[in-house]
């Protein structure tokens, strides 16, 4: 079964879906189902996620701004219009290196 608040069918801008907050990483789910989904995640400069395990394999698509993303030990800076995949179960952490804003896909195998 689909997670959603959304219609197929309409049309949205990904960037307006998703705002930042001071105390927080804030996550916002486009759609989800058992075998994956589909995320937004935005940061404020200097928030981060620290190291943790992929739940799927992932695509992480930077909409705007710029991430350390940290993926078992090398650093990757990511910035706006680049994307990264990553496997299922590989440790990453994330640091914001300004006011960010991200896509990441999910696909469970």
């Amino acid at each position: 079964m689909l997670n959603t608040d959304y219609r197929f069918g309409e049309v949205h801008m990904l960037n307006s879906q998703i705002e930042s907050s001071e105390e927080n990483v804030r996550f916002k789910n486009i759609f989800e189902n058992s075998n994956g989904g589909v995320a937004l995640l935005s940061f404020k400069a200097g928030q981060r996620l620290d190291r943790h395990l992929a739940p799927a394999e992932v695509m992480v698509y930077v909409l705007e701004g710029e991430l350390e993303f940290t993926m078992i030990d090398t650093k990757h800076m990511i910035k706006s219009g680049e994307f990264l995949l990553m496997g299922q179960s590989v440790p990453h952490s994330v640091a914001a290196k300004a006011d960010t804003k991200m896509m990441l896909v999910k696909i469970k195998v």
